[in-house]
C-alpha cells in the first residue's frame, strides 16, 4: 500500500502500489503538459463509505511513495482508460484494472 501525498498540508492518500503506479503515469503526463484536473477515488470501508475529490495543478507539491521496491509492470489499456477519464469533464477517477478491461471489451 503506497501513498499519494499532495498539497501544502502534505495530505496523504493510501492507494495500492499497483493502482498508484498507473495513476503516477497519468498524473505526471497531465502535469508535464501544465494541465490541472480533478482526481476522485472511493474511500475504503476502513474510513467509512463515500468518495473524495481533490484538485491537482502543476504548481502543487505531489509525491508518490511506494511500499514495495519492485518495478510494477504497466498495463497500457488501464493507463489509456485512466487518461481518457482524466481528460473528461469529470476528471481522473481511480477505476479498477478489471473494470477498465471490461469497459474496453464492451
Amino acid at each position: 500500500m503506497g501513498n499519494l501525498i499532495y498539497g501544502p498540508a502534505a495530505k496523504s492518500i493510501s492507494i495500492d502500489d499497483r493502482d498508484l503506479a498507473h495513476l503516477q503515469v497519468v498524473i505526471l503526463a497531465k502535469l508535464r503538459r501544465g494541465e490541472s484536473f480533478a482526481f476522485s477515488w472511493d474511500r475504503s470501508s476502513d474510513f467509512g463509505s463515500g468518495h473524495n475529490t481533490v484538485w491537482i495543478n502543476p504548481t502543487m507539491y505531489i509525491e508518490f511513495s511506494f511500499f514495495g521496491s519492485k518495478k510494477i509492470p504497466m498495463n497500457r489499456a488501464w493507463v489509456d482508460a485512466l487518461m481518457r477519464r482524466a481528460n473528461s469533464n469529470a476528471g481522473l477517477e481511480l477505476v479498477s484494472e478489471r473494470d477498465s478491461e471490461l469497459a474496453q471489451r464492451a
